[in-house]
């Protein structure tokens, strides 16, 4: 099975970090974001991906057209004009990763890009999800899910966190708790981290203008072929430099609850 991630679009709320780099490519521990995710998938055994390239799409084909040299230490001799891979013990070996990476338009909405990669993914059931959040789903469990009730489309719909601290006051107004960013009550958003059957290209258009999660999704759900796969633990979206500093922090403390690879 593949993995489709969309790494294409603007991020216009982190123009701060975005005017350099993509948004999947903002790191996280000294990674982009979208390491973290193939890295993800890879730990369900999936290996290869479809990236739909757009904005900057060139800084991430460098990336992975470079890899072993951005991740292993190298010897530049420049009387020669030689390089070579040294054999320290920070050095990492490249992933068992197989990368599409797709041209979908530098002002292709979400279902255009989809829609675009439909020679890559058009054959078989494959996963799709958002180049800008990380979470612990497991990803196996939401595969088998969706293949239990054959219709077209699983997404995995996660509790939204607040944007504001949530507080409990006592009778003489002390705090009695703080939660930074608390769940909202009983609601759910999507979270990405779909699943899909090749007929959901009946419902794409490659049209730039075609945005996955309107009309192609609210035709599934008339139709009775969504469904959602309800996802409790970790889902964070890096919507702002804010949402970036604090996954940094928590990576830091090696306490990242996405990673759950070793």
């Amino acid at each position: 099975m593949k993995a489709a991630i969309l790494a294409g679009g603007l991020g216009t709320r982190m123009q701060e970090l975005t005017s350099i780099v993509p948004k999947p490519m903002i790191e996280l521990g000294g990674k982009p974001i979208l390491w973290h995710i193939m890295k993800s998938y890879r730990h369900f055994g999936i290996n290869e991906f479809c990236i739909a390239l757009g904005y900057k799409g060139d800084v991430i084909k460098e990336y992975f057209r470079n890899y072993k040299y951005h991740m292993r230490s190298v010897v530049v001799d420049l009387t020669t004009g030689e390089t070579d891979f040294t054999g320290d013990s920070n050095s990492v070996e490249p992933e068992d990763w197989r990368i599409n990476l797709v041209e979908t338009g530098s002002a292709s909405q979400t279902g255009a890009r989809v829609a675009r990669m439909k020679e890559y993914l058009g054959k078989e059931t494959f996963c799709l999800t958002y180049g800008d959040g990380v979470s612990d789903v497991d990803i196996a469990q939401l595969i088998a899910f969706h293949k239990s009730h054959g219709k077209i489309a699983t997404l995995t719909a996660v509790r939204p966190p607040s944007k504001f601290g949530a507080l409990e006051i006592g009778h003489d107004n002390k705090v009695l708790t703080f939660a930074e960013k608390p769940h909202i009550g009983d609601s759910w958003i999507n979270g990405g981290f779909f699943v899909f059957e090749p007929k959901i290209f009946d419902y794409l258009d490659s049209n730039e203008t075609c945005i996955l999660e309107e009309k192609p999704m609210l035709n599934l759900a008339k139709d009775g072929q969504l469904m959602a796969f309800h996802h409790e633990g970790y889902w964070h979206c890096m919507d702002t430099a804010r949402d970036v500093t604090n996954a940094n922090k928590i990576w830091e403390q090696n306490k990242a609850p996405w990673k759950q690879w070793r």
